[in-house]
């Protein structure tokens, strides 16, 4: 029998495998297709103080090998997701955590204090690098100091595990990674979207109305796992791995690259039930090496 139990720090999870926050709703999206409960867990999408329009379209565009978007954080706000989605997913039996984003310190300190009574919630993760939004997001992940008092100002209301998300898109991730881990991080999870942009030649304009946008998908796995190696040698946290996982083989290049858990993301809108085959084709791979449970590979690399 394999155990794929996981533990990040206090934070227990059934199997490695989560979804990345904004591929996969509110969860309630994919139910057709899977059962939620053989997840890990999952993360719903980002969730700000205020509700939000996003960006204006086109905000979506396929390139080789991935798909740049610029959707901007949309979503309708932590009283929404309060009301009207939390009773719907409480009580289901895995791992629900909400991706926290916001314009200013304050702001994610206020979502975080609004989710802290949520029973059911054991996990908040801190976007502090999305390249989509004219305001927080990546300017606060850009540096170790804008990473440390994003994270410090959520410690003080956030009672749970605290998981920080951070942004491919700096000099040193690992300078970043361990200014969030000295404030109070819980774990760390990485890559989100490399700041990308393409252009539509016959019509001689960008094909994102922002200009540029957020790349994910296959074509950034090799960055991924680079930076979730360099994280995990350099931190005490447990690390989660992201960024162009469609396959068992691509999860475990990160679990051996030292990742603890790993996030789906893209690969969702191309396979609704990409996250189950994944946890499934994990399982085959350790029953046909004799691996009874994925410490015996964790971080080899």
């Amino acid at each position: 029998m394999v155990d794929l139990t996981t533990r990040l720090g206090s934070l227990e999870l059934k199997n490695p495998v989560l979804t990345a926050s904004g591929t996969f709703g509110y969860g309630l999206e994919y139910a057709d297709f899977i059962n939620l409960e053989q997840l890990g867990g999952f993360i719903v999408k980002g969730t700000t103080l205020e509700p939000r329009q996003g960006n204006p379209y086109p905000r979506m565009a396929e390139t080789p090998a991935g798909m740049l978007n610029a959707v901007g954080l949309q979503n309708k706000g932590v009283h929404h997701f309060i009301e009207q989605i939390y009773p719907q997913i409480a009580n289901l039996n895995t791992q629900v955590i909400v991706n926290v984003s916001g314009a200013k310190i304050e702001d994610y300190a206020a979502c975080a204090e609004l989710l802290a009574p949520l029973a059911g919630i054991e996990a908040i993760e801190l976007n502090v690098s999305c390249p989509n939004v004219k305001q927080g997001g990546m300017a606060f992940g850009t540096t170790p100091d804008g990473c440390q008092s994003v994270v410090e100002a959520v410690r003080k209301v956030w009672p749970r595990h605290l998981m920080v998300k951070l942004s491919p898109n700096v000099t040193s991730v690992v300078d970043i990674a361990l200014a969030a881990e000295s404030a109070g991080a819980d774990s760390i999870s990485l890559i989100n979207t490399l700041l990308g942009m393409a252009i539509d030649v016959e019509k001689r304009r960008p094909m994102l109305s922002t200009v540029t946008g957020g790349l994910s998908g296959p074509a950034v796995k090799p960055v991924a796992v680079r930076m979730v190696w360099q994280v995990s040698k350099n931190v005490k946290v447990p690390v989660v791995g992201l960024g162009g996982i469609c396959t068992a083989a691509d999860a475990l290049e990160f679990i051996m690259a030292g990742a603890s858990a790993i996030q789906v993301g893209t690969a969702n809108f191309v396979n609704p039930a990409a996250t189950v085959d994944i946890i499934n084709g994990i399982t085959e791979y350790c029953e046909r090496h004799g691996i009874k449970n994925l410490d015996e590979i964790r971080g080899c690399i």
